[in-house]
């Protein structure tokens, strides 16, 4: 569950997504943060903290959108070279677990897709990033149905956990898709024995791992991760996954399949950063069981 969310707002509809999406993922009384980030080269960078015409404009912008949306927010306008910079400055500031931003306006309404600004939200930020489809805040529904991209690994196993505990909030069925990739294979000169005996025990023990869960509808594919989660995505009302790229420990660095989510899939998307998720809070793991386990940080 998160406690902290920060919502980066522009006063475009895509703004007013991300707002919606980031009020059903905190904890119930929890305040949001709404952020308009300015470009610090258009400001008098001397007098941007304490004033000035380019601050006062941000902050008519956020009390507008704070208006609109009918929440419950603090509001920082904040001088920064980027979007993207400015946001990481204020999830490390501030201790943010969790970083929502809209999607391009140039993207299909229902679909994810990331513009430059999302995109350098993502990069290297220090806590998970929710990215609301366009149009979200006029569709928006109960979340009823949360899906998650499992693979056996910690990110994914943390993703779990953190499913788990929003579905639990919401009453929220839990649907867990386990992909057994068969693109190393097709490029492979010895393709033929990866298809036969190794993908064959591949899909067994994948089956096995899910097998094992409770309180989930679990599933194994044979295709490729980043294609079947985003299919997935259409059946689901918010895609859980853990990003596998490597980058500074706790920081979000996009792994080709999340890369691939953040312009592609059909439903809200909830990417946690490699190894963000621990702490001393008992949790649920991939088993359904207790542990001492995993909670945003």
């Amino acid at each position: 569950m998160f406690h902290h969310a920060i919502v980066g707002v522009d006063g475009r509809l895509s703004g007013r997504d991300a707002v919606a999406l980031a009020r059903l993922l905190v904890a119930p009384g929890e305040p949001l943060t709404l952020v308009h980030v300015y470009n610090l080269r258009n400001a008098d960078a001397a007098s941007a903290p304490f004033g000035g015409a380019e601050r006062e404009g941000a902050l008519l912008l956020l009390e507008q959108e704070r208006k609109v949306t009918g929440v419950d927010a603090k509001l920082i306008p904040l001088a920064a070279p980027s979007v993207g910079r400015g946001l990481h400055y204020l999830a490390n500031t501030h201790n943010a677990d969790l970083l929502a931003v809209g999607s391009c306006e140039r993207g299909f309404v229902g679909r994810v897709m990331v513009g430059d600004d999302t995109r350098a939200a993502l990069t290297g930020a220090p806590c998970a990033v929710a990215i609301a489809p366009l149009g979200y805040a006029d569709a928006a529904g109960p979340i009823a149905t949360i899906g998650v991209g499992y693979d056996g690994s910690p990110e994914s196993e943390a993703a779990l956990a953190l499913a788990r505990q929003l579905a639990g909030r919401h009453g929220a069925a839990l649907r867990v898709l386990e992909v057994v990739e068969i693109r190393g294979a097709l490029y492979s000169p010895f393709g033929g024995m990866v298809y036969g005996v190794g993908l064959e025990r591949r899909v067994i023990d994948a089956e096995k791992r899910v097998g094992e869960m409770e309180g989930v509808d679990g599933k194994v594919v044979i295709g490729l991760a980043s294609e079947e989660l985003a299919a997935l995505g259409a059946d689901v009302d918010l895609l859980v996954v853990g990003s596998r790229g490597y980058g500074p420990l706790r920081c979000l660095i996009l792994g080709s399949t999340s890369e691939y989510l953040a312009s592609h899939a059909r439903s809200p998307l909830l990417v946690l950063p490699r190894q963000a998720v621990s702490g001393p809070d008992s949790q649920l793991n991939a088993h359904g069981k207790e542990s001492t386990a995993l909670t945003p940080a």
